[in-house]
C-alpha cells in the first residue's frame, strides 16, 4: 500500500477505528456464522450462499486492509487556532453565503467526506478557498458550473 500521509481530524480517526473494530468483530462474526449455514446445507459445488458467504468475507478483509492501511498512514492534524478570530482549517464548520443562500459546510480530510452530511475535503475547491480565511471574508471559488464568491458568516470549532 500506499507510504503518503493522510491529514484527519481526531474525529475521523476514532471514526475509521471504530469502523475496523466492527468489522474485525461483529462483521466476521456474521460472516462466519452464514458461512457455517451455507456449509452445513451441503454440497459446496452448487451452494449460490457459500459463494456468497466467501464473497462477502473477502470483500470485509479487504475492507478491514484498507483501514489499516489509512490508520498506519493518518496523521491527525489539530484543529484551527482557538484563540482569537478562528480561521478555517481542518476541523472547522463554516457557515457560508452566496447568493442569497447560506450554507455549512465541515472541513475535513479526504478519507472523512460525506456530501450529504455537509462534510467536505480541506482539498476540495472550496475546502482550498476557504482556508486561513475567518468570519467576514469574501472568498471566489471557481467551481465547474462558474466562479462563487462566499461570504464566511462563522467559523467555529466543535
Amino acid at each position: 500500500m500506499s507510504q503518503n500521509k493522510i491529514r484527519m481530524t481526531q474525529k475521523g480517526y476514532d471514526k475509521l477505528v471504530a469502523d475496523l473494530e466492527i468489522l474485525k468483530t461483529v462483521r466476521r462474526d456474521q460472516i462466519s456464522e452464514y458461512m457455517g449455514n451455507a456449509l452445513a446445507d451441503g454440497d459446496l459445488r452448487e451452494s449460490a450462499a457459500y459463494d456468497e458467504a466467501r464473497m462477502m468475507q473477502s470483500e470485509n478483509e479487504a475492507r478491514i486492509a484498507m483501514l489499516e492501511d489509512q490508520l498506519a498512514r493518518a496523521v491527525i492534524v489539530e484543529e484551527g487556532d482557538r484563540g482569537g478570530d478562528p480561521v478555517v482549517g481542518l476541523g472547522a464548520t463554516v457557515e457560508v453565503e452566496a447568493g442569497g443562500r447560506r450554507h455549512k459546510f465541515e472541513i475535513v480530510g479526504t478519507y472523512e467526506v460525506d456530501v450529504l452530511k455537509g462534510k467536505i475535503s480541506d482539498q476540495s475547491p472550496i475546502g482550498q478557498a476557504l482556508q486561513n480565511h475567518k468570519a467576514g471574508d469574501k472568498v471566489k471559488v471557481a467551481l465547474p458550473k462558474g466562479a462563487v464568491e462566499y461570504t464566511i458568516i462563522d467559523v467555529r470549532y466543535e
